[in-house]
């Protein structure tokens, strides 16, 4: 099994959601021995926004006249993809940045999000051709939001975009009101702790009855 790991909060050790995601990937490795994990730091190795050098993944297979950037910006979407797919589970730390995700993790999304490889167009619209993995969006906000909220664009995208994608077990861990206080901080964070504790108990307790039987 193998798992993508990735961050895109650009606090560095000081990032709620970063600290999370680990725990997210420590747990699921825990549950599910023998899991590969592979890290993606969107702030550290971020792609760039799409623009004219960068949309050649969208011409036909094999177009002619590529510049030598427009080449080796394909190279850069091609790996992004294939590492996308070749995931059974996504563990994603997304931080909450003015009501949407960070501009690393929209250049992301942009770079994967390929016709003919993570979705398609039918006779009756749009087909996920991602489908079959695992995602675990790990959010964290300085604001509190709930569910419903119009200045909220961040878990309301994800799944939307992994919905696309096909991905139909998208996963929420959230922690917010990070921003209101010490107490509530804590508090936010105590209960994304146990949300992911949770997440994966019958997981871990299905594989101590394997381990015992």
């Amino acid at each position: 099994m193998k798992l993508l790991h990735i961050d895109s909060s650009a606090l560095g050790g000081a990032s709620v959601s970063r600290q999370l995601s680990a725990r997210v990937v420590a747990q699921w490795q825990a549950s599910h021995p023998g899991t590969v994990v592979e890290y993606l730091d969107l702030v550290a190795n971020a792609p760039s926004h799409l623009n004219a050098d960068s949309l050649g993944f969208r011409m036909p297979a094999g177009a002619q006249g590529l510049t030598e950037v427009q080449r080796s910006e394909n190279a850069v979407s091609e790996a992004l993809v294939t590492q996308f797919l070749a995931a059974d589970v996504v563990v994603v730390g997304a931080p909450l940045y003015n009501f949407s995700v960070p501009s690393q993790l929209k250049a992301w999304i942009d770079r994967v999000a390929q016709a003919g490889r993570t979705f398609t167009y039918t006779d009756k619209g749009p087909k996920g051709l991602a489908g079959g993995k695992t995602v675990v969006v790990v959010s964290s906000r300085g604001g509190a939001y709930g569910d419903e909220s119009a200045y909220e664009h961040q878990e309301s995208y994800l799944k939307v975009v992994f919905g696309f994608f096909g991905v139909t077990d998208v996963r929420i861990v959230r922690a917010e009101g990070l921003a209101m206080g010490d107490a509530a901080r804590a508090t936010a964070i105590g209960a994304a702790g146990v949300q992911i504790g949770g997440m994966f108990a019958g997981a871990a307790n299905q594989a101590a009855v394997t381990v015992a039987a």
